[in-house]
């Protein structure tokens, strides 16, 4: 123990002669806070709800307008095509420059076409010789018979239509009934006979039904037509039919 005390002793001592050196600062390194990390701010989560998905249901509106589809029946061109007509025409005096007529001039629908004598009297359309006058009955010094149309010729046409030509100066030789001719054909020459026989020579033209009563139809608008080269087909006249009455009886 008494050693212990001994040894103790030059230490405390050596410990005080050394606290009155100054001893060198130490220095003391000011321990860095670790970095601090920043973190951004977290955006809320809300809990999502899905949108419903959109259906395809179609909502279709009926209405009752109606669009009529038009079907064509027939082509339209630009240039309208012709009709076609079954009968062919001419003018009945040839060559036609050479005649004159005009409308009127008789009670009855008829047309004079004067033309010098001797010009040729042709037949206006197809058809059939259904009668002939070869002979001039007129007597001018008793003015009988009262009207006669002195030679003469009557197509019935293949159109259904009767054609007169009067007061001619004499018949196509060869001419007879029942012979077909066409349109064209000569019948005869433009003359004065018959109760024309004072008069300028022309052709007494008439159109008529083929049947009696034999309806006149007027013969100027179709000559006109001819004489410009249309083929105009005469418009048949009905004849007035007789009406029929019928009774009944009947017995008590």
């Amino acid at each position: 123990m008494k050693r212990l005390s001994l040894l103790i002793l030059p230490l405390l001592l050596l410990s005080c002669e050394l606290g009155s050196v100054a001893a060198p600062a130490l220095a003391v390194s000011t321990p860095t806070a670790p970095p601090t990390a920043t973190a951004s701010p977290v955006p809320p989560t809300f809990p999502f709800t899905a949108s419903p998905s959109p259906t395809d249901t179609v909502t279709a509106t009926a209405t009752d307008t109606l669009t009529p589809t038009i079907t064509p029946t027939s082509t339209i061109t630009d240039t309208p095509t012709p009709t076609i007509n079954l009968y062919s025409y001419v003018f009945p005096i040839q060559p036609k420059y050479l005649a004159k007529f005009s409308e009127g001039g008789h009670p009855f629908p008829a047309t004079d076409i004067f033309a010098p004598a001797g010009t040729n009297f042709v037949a206006v359309t197809n058809g059939t010789i259904d009668a002939i006058n070869s002979v001039d009955t007129w007597d001018p010094s008793t003015n009988l018979p009262a009207s006669d149309g002195g030679l003469s010729v009557r197509l019935l046409g293949d159109d259904g239509v009767r054609y007169y030509g009067a007061h001619l100066s004499a018949i196509a030789p060869g001419l007879r009934v029942g012979m077909w001719v066409p349109a064209g054909k000569l019948l005869g020459w433009a003359g004065n006979s018959g109760d024309a026989r004072f008069t300028t020579s022309h052709v007494h033209f008439e159109i008529t039904s083929p049947f009696p009563p034999f309806a006149k139809v007027d013969p100027f608008p179709l000559l006109s037509a001819w004489l410009a080269g249309e083929q105009i087909t005469p418009p048949l006249p009905t004849p007035n039919l007789p009406t029929l009455t019928l009774t009944s009886t009947s017995t008590p």
